[in-house]
């Protein structure tokens, strides 16, 4: 199976915002024991660095935030409440430490179990702290654009678990195909 066109990391050094807009609808893509997995992108949220109150980076640079300060075009994966992976995007400048997570998954070929939310779709694609700091141009995990991803409507929300970070936790910074049964939450 072809999932796509590889996304090059141009795609990826670019304003967060747009990045987490036009990663909807195309393909994430992980291998695992020489199968491709692969998912469409139905939900993301945008990070937009060490201002951005709710994002990791905000916590300065750390062992486990380090992949978020380089080079776009890496996974960002961490364990949230001990149990359930969350897989990000590096997106922007080395330097920048913004990041695009990603929600939910509408499955296309070999993703068995539930995908809405960033834990089951981590637990559905087989990605786990293995896949930290990953460079998505490489063979394992990439992402793709499938080319008949067709035209949909964007809704924007709030972030979801994010109250602790005052008005931060207010702003538009998730975006999901509006209509798509695979979005975490309305």
């Amino acid at each position: 199976m072809s999932a796509g066109k590889r996304l090059p990391r141009a795609f990826f050094d670019r304003d967060t915002q747009l990045v987490a807009r036009e990663l909807l609808g195309k393909h994430l893509v992980h291998v695992v024991d020489g199968v491709e997995r692969v998912g469409r992108i139905v939900e993301t949220e945008a990070y937009l660095g060490p201002h951005d109150l709710a994002a990791h980076s905000a916590r300065g640079l750390t062992p486990r935030t380090k992949v978020m300060f380089g080079p776009p075009g890496h996974a960002y994966v961490y364990l949230i409440y001990g149990m359930h992976w969350c897989m990000n995007v590096v997106t922007e400048a080395e330097g920048h430490a913004s990041a695009v997570l990603l929600r939910a998954l509408e499955p296309v070929a070999n993703v068995e179990g539930r995908t809405q939310g960033p834990g089951l779709l981590c637990k559905a694609m087989g990605i786990d702290k293995r896949r930290h700091g990953e460079d998505l141009e490489g063979g394992i995990l990439y992402l793709c654009d499938p080319g008949d991803a067709g035209k949909f409507r964007i809704a924007r929300r709030p972030r979801i678990g994010v109250d602790y970070a005052g008005h931060w936790a207010r702003r538009l910074l998730r975006f999901y195909i509006r209509g798509n049964p695979y979005v975490s939450r309305i």
